[in-house]
């Protein structure tokens, strides 16, 4: 179902923070790469007279050697007033009481690999030993927390680094030019998308993060490449292919999100300014996109050509 990729091409960002093993374990990190490989990520802009709002698709995770924040994106970067993130990263003490909240499983639960279809079984032991990862550290937990980390962790790996992602540079960016930056969620509200989840849900995403395990750099990839070449029509495609199977999943996390951040820009146009709003690309591609909210309620997000 490619969830795994989805993590970090559109899903919360948030799970990058708080995965037992997401990047905790990588190797020291080399010097850092030359940026080398031009990138022309897709933008748009809703305006009306007094106010405009930039619209970018981010991937939560890079590498280091793509060169992105650039060109038109950085232009329009540089003429706005506020930075608009899907959060505000929590520091670590509030994330681990949100996840001693949030994350622990009922009592009397079953160990995960025992709750997971037989034909499951074999594959999550091995991508956990594959990760380094005893499996009875994750049996007090909800199963979504397996998922996140079979999602993120084995990243480094393959020279993946979070540093590097999109909303890092641009938050750094935008806290050195002294812009506001701001939320559209809490990290309680990205936790509770997953602790939320009925028990099948749950299961359904560690599958679907089990299946996609052994492709994630192939998966990734490709969503990447798509991403850099501006191209969201072959994204959403692709991200479609991953969500068919589990509607339910994809309504949680994109489709009923891209919902209410277009109430948000819409009631954003109401003040005067400029916003750039940097969300994860998948958001902004396929049919269910923020743009196609927007354009339900006759307000039209037009494409930035560079």
């Amino acid at each position: 179902m490619k969830f795994k990729s989805l993590f970090a091409v559109a899903a919360a960002p948030l799970a990058l923070l708080f995965s037992p093993l997401a990047f905790g374990q990588a190797a020291p990190a080399a010097a850092p790469a030359v940026q080398s490989r031009p990138a022309t990520p897709a933008l748009w802009v809703v305006k009306d007279a007094d106010t405009t709002i930039y619209l970018f698709g981010t991937v939560h995770v890079l590498k280091p050697d793509l060169r992105w924040f650039d060109s038109a994106v950085k232009a329009a970067f540089d003429k706005s007033d506020t930075l608009v993130l899907e959060l505000i990263e929590p520091d670590p003490a509030t994330m681990q009481g949100l996840l001693a909240k949030m994350a622990v499983a009922p009592a009397g639960s079953k160990p995960i690999a025992e709750q997971l279809p037989a034909d499951k079984r074999e594959a999550y032991l091995k991508a956990m030993a594959d990760l380094g990862v005893p499996p009875a550290a994750f049996d007090p937990l909800q199963p979504w927390i397996a998922g996140i980390t079979l999602s993120v962790a084995g990243l480094p790996k393959l020279g993946y680094d979070p540093a590097s992602g999109a909303e890092k540079v641009l938050t750094t960016a935008a806290r050195t030019a002294g812009k506001q930056v701001i939320g559209l969620e809490t990290a309680e509200q990205q936790l509770g998308y997953f602790a939320g989840m009925p028990a099948r849900l749950q299961l359904a995403f560690l599958g679907a993060a089990i299946d996609d395990y052994p492709k994630m750099g192939d998966e990734l990839a490709k969503m990447i490449d798509q991403w850099a070449a501006g191209d969201p029509e072959a994204l959403g495609a692709t991200m479609n292919e991953g969500m068919r199977d589990t509607p339910e999943l994809a309504g949680i996390l994109l489709t009923d999100r891209n919902a209410r951040w277009a109430k948000w820009i819409e009631a954003r146009l109401q003040t005067p300014g400029t916003v750039f709003l940097a969300v994860g690309a998948g958001h902004l591609a396929g049919a269910d996109s923020v743009q196609a909210f927007l354009a339900k309620d006759r307000v039209t997000a037009e494409r930035v050509r560079y």
